[in-house]
């Protein structure tokens, strides 16, 4: 309990660095999901002037999603921490039922099941967890319906609650975890969130590095409901992004719109150059 009130704190204490004063709505980034045929949202955090950018802010603020793969930052700390996660070359074995992704159809660890997004292996982890410790660390955490202050509880499977519209998280939500990620503040040993981080670094070049973990589910409507969160570091100094964006479009190539628009927005921002 201790725990989470002190968590909690560090949680409101973000939350409530975010005023009008500190905010700038950029309706240019509008450009970005209508040219995709997409409903979406955006934020941008500077951590070095504690200023926002946003894109549809109310989407972003008041709106919960299932976060779909995201959950896999949490799943795999949780894991970590209660040791059904030994280390990330811990193999968990292929079930040998082919599916339709190929890099999920063998023997994987947990860096390559992260890096893979192996729905797989991280059902596997969460059914070793179990509910009672799942549910727990949720609750200290303060993830999705927990930062609202109800303790949530998995009501469906335990090795389906993130990808079916029961868990749910706000993008603004998922942009604090990964600043808390990111400054090892979260209620996990700090070795264990260092794992997870170098399993989220995806570019590492000499003007940039770009960290981040992609999701992509159904919603309630049935439409693709794809996610981005992350953050990139010029000259040493992180700016976190979180990137929710939805299509009716049952052929949309859900992957290239979400890298094609993140890169986008990032580009007019200025990033990429080694001069922020």
């Amino acid at each position: 309990m201790r725990l989470r009130l002190l968590y909690s704190i560090v949680l409101i204490a973000f939350l409530h660095s975010c005023s009008p004063n500190n905010i700038e709505e950029d309706q240019s980034l509008e450009k970005y999901f209508t040219v995709n045929g997409v409903t979406g949202c955006f934020g941008l955090y500077n951590n070095s002037t504690n200023r926002f950018t946003l894109y549809n802010q109310k989407r972003f603020a008041d709106t919960s999603f299932l976060p779909a793969s995201t959950f896999k930052i949490v799943n795999s700390l949780i894991g970590l921490q209660t040791g059904v996660i030994t280390n990330d070359s811990m193999i968990i074995k292929w079930d040998s039922v082919k599916r339709s992704v190929d890099a999920w159809n063998k023997d994987l660890s947990m860096y390559e099941a992260f890096r893979a997004s192996a729905v797989p292996y991280y059902q596997e982890v969460a059914r070793r967890i179990g509910q009672e410790r799942m549910e727990g660390w949720l609750d200290t955490v303060n993830y999705g319906a927990g930062a609202k202050d109800t303790m949530f509880r998995i009501t469906t499977a335990i090795d389906t609650f993130w990808l079916d519209n029961t868990l749910k998280i706000t993008a603004d939500e998922e942009l604090w975890l990964m600043k808390l990620l990111y400054f090892n503040q979260l209620p996990f040993f700090k070795p264990y969130q260092e794992t997870v981080k170098k399993a989220m670094l995806f570019e590492n070049e000499t003007t940039y590095r770009l960290s981040y973990k992609t999701g992509w589910g159904r919603n309630e409507k049935g439409n693709h409901l794809a996610w981005i969160v992350g953050w990139i570091e010029e000259n040493n100094h992180p700016y976190f992004f979180a990137l929710n964006f939805e299509s009716a479009d049952p052929s949309a190539d859900i992957p290239g719109i979400r890298m094609k628009i993140l890169k986008g927005i990032l580009t007019q921002l200025g990033f990429f150059k080694g001069k922020m």
